[in-house]
């Protein structure tokens, strides 16, 4: 019990204290609206760690861990705004670092970051868009159940998978993902800037990067961990505290989750294995 106190105590302003104190914010999983993925990232689950970190006025900088393969645009947007708005606010330096995998939207919230880094061995990149899914209409016939869809509105039942495609729904689908592969495009170029090195074209094309060459293409600053980079440039007694989200007190006999559902959990446990697959993990 002391000896957390004597902790707790230590990353407070007024203990004078001279070490150096970089809170750390571990980012993990796919990325998108919690009941979609088990353990999702997302700005609900993040905004409190991050809130967190910058408020420990002593912090030197803020050092943000990513292991994720993607996943929802927006939800990659808000965490990537919601860093770089307290950064500016707390005038705090953000230090990203890249674990096994920061690609697609995981890349996207990297570049929140003044500087990324990455092991030698992580990949990263992937900056394009995708969208997948599974088409029914087959088993239907098979089985011998007849799809019944009423819609008012000429595009609302648009890539419904328990019917045909049709090329216009597919040439509609290409245009959102051009127009949301514009915006992470100029997200990364405001982002790293000059640091950009290799072509547009093979950066933008969707391809992933590793290590070296991921520092030779501008897409990252350098290779290394969060502890040995920290503690070069703050130094050896540098305390690197990592934020958790504070537990919640638990109601008896209330359950606020929903009855499980075996096919909507399968399909989400296929997008996650196949978001990580892209990427080799």
């Amino acid at each position: 019990m002391f000896a957390r106190l004597e902790k707790f105590l230590s990353y407070l302003p007024w203990t004078g204290d001279p070490k150096p104190i970089v809170p750390v914010v571990r980012m993990s999983g796919v990325i998108g609206e919690g009941q979609r993925f088990s353990q999702a990232l997302n700005l609900q689950g993040t905004a409190p760690l991050l809130e967190k970190a910058f408020g420990i006025k002593d912090a030197k900088a803020i050092a943000i861990v990513i292991n994720s393969p993607g996943g929802s645009p927006v939800q990659s947007g808000l965490i990537f705004s919601r860093i770089r708005q307290l950064a500016e606010e707390k005038e705090k330096k953000v230090i990203v670092f890249a674990e096994d995998v920061a690609a697609s939207g995981g890349y996207l919230i990297a570049c929140a970051g003044d500087e990324i880094y990455a092991h030698e061995a992580s990949v990263v990149g992937s900056i394009g868009v995708i969208s997948a899914g599974f088409g029914f209409v087959g088993l239907l016939e098979k089985i011998g159940i007849d799809r019944r869809v009423y819609t008012a509105g000429e595009s609302k039942s648009m890539l419904d998978p328990f019917q045909p495609e049709k090329e216009d729904d597919i040439a509609r689908l290409k245009q959102l993902q051009g127009e949301i592969h514009t915006y992470f495009k100029d997200l990364v170029r405001n982002s790293r800037g000059e640091r950009l090195k290799a072509p547009r074209k093979q950066l933008f094309s969707g391809e992933v990067w590793v290590g070296e060459k991921a520092v030779r293409a501008g897409l990252i600053d350098g290779v290394g961990n969060v502890r040995d980079v920290l503690r070069e440039k703050f130094g050896k007694e540098v305390r690197l505290p990592v934020m958790n989200a504070r537990r919640r007190l638990r109601v008896p006999f209330v359950s606020t989750r929903q009855a499980p559902n075996p096919v909507k959990d399968l399909l989400a446990q296929l997008r996650s294995e196949a978001l990580w697959a892209q990427n080799g993990q």
